[in-house]
């Protein structure tokens, strides 16, 4: 009978004495590490924040000029350009509403109704015409798009002498059908591109799912194309009201009549050539014309910027 020694060796042995020198060695020779102060992060982020406040307050500058100057007295406005006026006047704004031929609310009354018909236009035949362009095959449809995106580059002093003379014969003229009814016609370019943006986002399957279930392109486009792009819709509702409100040539074009004068043309009528002009009462309806435009764009501006993000326009 063999007898069989088995060596067995320790799992906890410890290091010989060469081994734990090189390793003491090796951590004297490890660069230390070094402490970075947050304080240069710091200071770069206070001067980008003290440059973005100094860019701001001067593109507020005018529109803070403007608030102010409404308050000070007409002799004083271009002698007193500071903006804590040493007087004011509170009639400028009773004036102001009174002062042309016809209550200043008449005028906003006149372009509310505008930018209404403006708003169901663009919001109804763009988003129609954008959905054919995007999901609809018919022949033509890339040049017909490509005509449509390079209408967008026709300014519209290129365009008014043409239209001037369709709606004259027309006998438009002196009328809100100019600048409401091209709008139904889905005569804004940049919309229909936005929301055909919008719409290839939107996966092909809904389409093939609703077709399944009967839907035709009209329950389609009512149905789950819209209720999907309310950011587009919302944005472009937004867009057409602040550039709508704030147009002034095509409506001092098409409208003559001071009845029919909106809130641009009206405070156009403030400046007299000859005489003196009341810069006071003008500037009071100038706030009172911004306000508007101000809302809009408060309450609609998460939508704006989500409705941009969402289309493709960086």
């Amino acid at each position: 009978m063999t007898e069989v020694h088995v060596r067995t060796t320790p799992t906890d042995a410890t290091p010989s004495s060469s081994s734990a020198q090189r390793i003491s060695a090796l951590a004297d020779e490890a660069p230390p590490v070094r402490y970075r102060s947050p304080w240069p992060d710091r200071r770069r982020a206070a001067l980008k924040h003290l440059g973005l406040i100094a860019l701001c307050a001067l593109m507020l500058y005018p529109l803070v000029w403007l608030l102010v100057s409404s308050f000070k007295p007409t002799d004083l406005i271009f002698r007193d350009v500071s903006l804590i006026p040493s007087e004011v006047d509170w009639t400028n704004y009773s004036e102001g509403w009174n002062a042309l031929q016809y209550p200043f609310s008449r005028y906003l009354m006149n372009s509310a109704i505008i930018v209404l018909g403006s708003l169901l236009g663009n919001l109804v035949a763009c988003s129609m015409a954008a959905y054919a362009f995007a999901r609809l095959e018919f022949r033509g449809r890339k040049l017909w798009f490509a005509v449509m995106l390079m209408s967008i580059m026709l300014p519209i002093h290129v365009i008014i002498v043409p239209q001037y003379i369709l709606f004259a014969k027309l006998d438009w003229i002196n009328t809100f059908l100019p600048l409401i009814v091209p709008k139904l016609l889905a005569t804004d370019a940049f919309f229909i591109f936005l929301m055909v943006q919008f719409f290839r986002g939107i996966p092909r399957e809904l389409d093939e799912a609703a077709r399944l279930d009967g839907c035709g392109h009209g329950r389609i486009y009512l149905r789950i194309m819209l209720p999907l792009s309310l950011p587009a819709l919302a944005t472009t509702a937004i867009f057409t009201f602040i550039w709508t409100w704030n147009d002034f040539f095509s409506q001092l074009i098409f409208l003559v009549r001071p009845d029919m004068y909106t809130a641009p043309v009206a405070l156009r009528t403030f400046l007299d050539s000859t005489g003196a002009s009341s810069w006071g009462p003008m500037f009071a309806m100038s706030i009172v014309s911004l306000i508007p435009v101000f809302l809009a764009f408060l309450f609609g501006q998460k939508y704006l910027v989500k409705g941009i993000a969402t289309t493709g326009i960086k």
